[in-house]
Formats: C-alpha cells, structure tokens, sequence
C-alpha cells in the first residue's frame, strides 16, 4: 500500500481538480485538508509558508483567479476548478524585489509578492498609502517596509511603461 494510500485509507476523500501554475492537477483530498498542506507537502511547492494560521502575516499567501488567498485557511476542496497561483514566470516584481533589496530574509517574500500583484492588477497606478493600506495583512519581521515598498512602486512604474 502506498503511503498516500495509508495516510488516506480512512479517511472520506474528495477528488479535486484545479490549475497549480498553469498545470492540471488531481488529487483527492481530505474534507478538512488545508490548500496551504496540498500545495506544500503533497505536491512539493514551498514559496508559500505557515507561520500565523490565523490569516494574519500573509506568509502563505496564493492566488485563487487572481485574488489573494490565506491558504492556511482554505480547505483545499474550495479550489476545485479554478486556478491557484500564476503562470511560473518571472514576473516584474519578482525583479524589483531583487534589484530594490525587498527580498530581506525572504521569508515573507512570496506572500508580498502575490499580495502586491494582485493589488496592481486591480489598480496599477496606486499611491504609496494605497499600497500601504493593501499590503497590511502582511508582516515582515526584518525591516520597517522601506524596501518592500521601493520595490513595489518600482515595479508599479514599470509595469505602467510596457
């Protein structure tokens, strides 16, 4: 028997179906099965962290169609059939952060990330207050922002440009 077989063998399964990065995937999952444990520890994709649990700190940040989720505290089950995260390109915040230092530890990195693209797709051309308004539900333990605004607002400016 397999191990997910064991894992599972008692438990009621639910097969899911949903895009992880522009890929199809199906699994079956536990009714009470966190999106953030799927995504992690079943198929191997570990930019979003758990640290708060209580979607607070943004560490476990993923995109459901476009809009930012808690996905410690998402039942896996929810993303049937809709599409989890992006396409896996670099994307140009992805760049800024690295060219305007907002990466610090790193920890926070792709929950800010995600959190900020979602922000700029809705509203490109956002004030520093704006962005700073929106990014509240992520914390970064290592700095007082600057950094991760710089980088934000860069990428911003040059999102607008292309």
């Amino acid at each position: 028997m397999s191990k997910a077989m064991s894992r599972h063998q008692d438990a009621q399964l639910i097969p899911i179906s949903f895009t992880l990065n522009g890929r199809l995937q199906e699994i079956d999952v536990e009714p009470h099965e966190l999106l953030l444990d799927v995504v992690r520890e079943r198929l191997g994709l570990t930019g979003a962290k758990r640290s708060c649990d209580v979607q607070v700190c943004g560490a476990c940040t993923l995109l459901v169609d476009g809009r930012p989720v808690s996905a410690c505290t998402t039942l896996a089950f929810e993303v049937r059939g809709r599409s989890v995260a992006s396409d896996g390109k670099l994307h140009p915040l992805q760049d800024a952060f690295i060219e305007y230092g907002g990466f610090q530890c790193g920890f926070c990195t792709p929950g800010m990330i995600l959190a900020a693209k979602a922000l700029l797709d809705e509203n490109p051309n956002p004030t520093e207050e704006e962005l700073k308004h929106f990014m509240h539900g992520n914390i970064c333990r290592c700095t007082g922002y600057k950094k991760i605004i710089e980088s934000i607002m860069a990428a911003a400016k040059k999102m607008r440009a292309n």
